[in-house]
Order: C-alpha cells, then sequence, then structure tokens
C-alpha cells in the first residue's frame, strides 16, 4: 500500500471535519441558524419543543408583576393555587400571530374544563402597549396580557423563555411545570394544562 503523503492526510481529515460541521448545522429552524440567517426578520424562534418537568425538579416560584396591556395593575400573586398559562408574545412575530386562535381557543377550552382551576396572561414582547392591545381586539384574545416593552418581565421567567412565541405552564404553586418552546396548537396546549391540573 503505498503511503499517503503528510500534506494531503491533513487536508483530508481537515475536508472531513467541514463535512461533519456543516452536518450537524443543517437545521434551517435552529435557534443558532436563524441567529446567523441575517434576514432581519425581528425575531428568533424556536421549533416547537416540548418539555414537562417532574414535580421534584421544578425550581422556586416564578415572582412577577407589571401592567397589562390596558393600563391595570397585575401580580401573579393572584394567581396562587391555580394552573397558569404564560404566552411571551409580539405581534411583530409572525409565529406569534400565527398560533394567537390556537392558543384563544384553548383558553376557551380551560375556563369550560377548569373553571375556576385555571388561569391564562400573555406577555407582549417589546411593543408599546397600545400596539399589542390593539392585536388583541383584532384577534379576538379575551385572556389578558401584560406589557413588556422593556423587555425585562421574562428575566424573570427563569431562562425558560429564550425565543419567542414560548408558552409556559405553571403550577398551583407557580412553579415552572411545562414549555413549548416556539409556537403552541391547542391539543398540545391543553393537553399539558390537564396534566399539571391532574397532579395532587
Amino acid at each position: 500500500m503505498t503511503p499517503v503523503p503528510r500534506r494531503a492526510a491533513v487536508a483530508g481529515a481537515a475536508a472531513l471535519l467541514a463535512l461533519a460541521a456543516a452536518g450537524c448545522s443543517t437545521d434551517a429552524n435552529s435557534v443558532a441558524a436563524q441567529a446567523k440567517a441575517g434576514d432581519q426578520k425581528g425575531y428568533v424562534s424556536g421549533d416547537g419543543a416540548v418539555e414537562t418537568i417532574p414535580v421534584a425538579d421544578r425550581a422556586e416560584p416564578v415572582t412577577m408583576s407589571g401592567t397589562l396591556v390596558d393600563g391595570t395593575a397585575w401580580d401573579i400573586g393572584s394567581t396562587r393555587g391555580k394552573v397558569l398559562v404564560l404566552n411571551v408574545w409580539g405581534s411583530w412575530c409572525a409565529p406569534c400571530v400565527a398560533e394567537a386562535p390556537d392558543l384563544q381557543k384553548a383558553w376557551e377550552q380551560m375556563q369550560e374544563k377548569h373553571p375556576g382551576a385555571t388561569d391564562f396572561v400573555g406577555i407582549d414582547f417589546r411593543e408599546e402597549a397600545a400596539r399589542g392591545a390593539a392585536f388583541a381586539r383584532k384577534a379576538g384574545i379575551t385572556y389578558p396580557s401584560l406589557s413588556d416593552e422593556a423587555g425585562v418581565l421574562i428575566l424573570r421567567l427563569q431562562g425558560k423563555a429564550p425565543t419567542v412565541p414560548t408558552t409556559l405552564v405553571l403550577d398551583r404553586e407557580g412553579r415552572i411545570a411545562a414549555r413549548v418552546n416556539g409556537p403552541v396548537d391547542t391539543s398540545t396546549l391543553t393537553g399539558l394544562v390537564d396534566d399539571v391540573v391532574a397532579e395532587q
């Protein structure tokens, strides 16, 4: 067998490494790929991956207060004892707009199936309250939304809302029990809520 010259061997190894690296980043929807795309769409969205957190592994309860897009004061303490859905959204985010009808339907089903046991609050991220309120009216959204024009409220979500949209389900103690990173549909969300409501 003829020995391969050292320079050719090094070049071949480098080519293989480049191919392997390219193979690892072929998902155009990955957060890294979206960030590098340079398409200036103004947001990075998750892929809809669902994470559920066992009771024993949940972090401390989320603490948060602020002003709703209609100007009303709101504090998360008012929801303790209920299963709470938090949805981070913005009217400038196309996946957020697309999922809005599913979220409204989930809210309606939650009220019917678990009256008094659940609550739902949006977090309107990085836009003026008036714009968020106008979108909610136009989209027929009946649950309230907090205004987070400065982008500080999501810092209270324990690193679980890295992209928009993100939907979190909090247990009765206010601990994050489940997360959907990206757009969510009605059946997925109501299923997650059902599971947390059923916890003893």
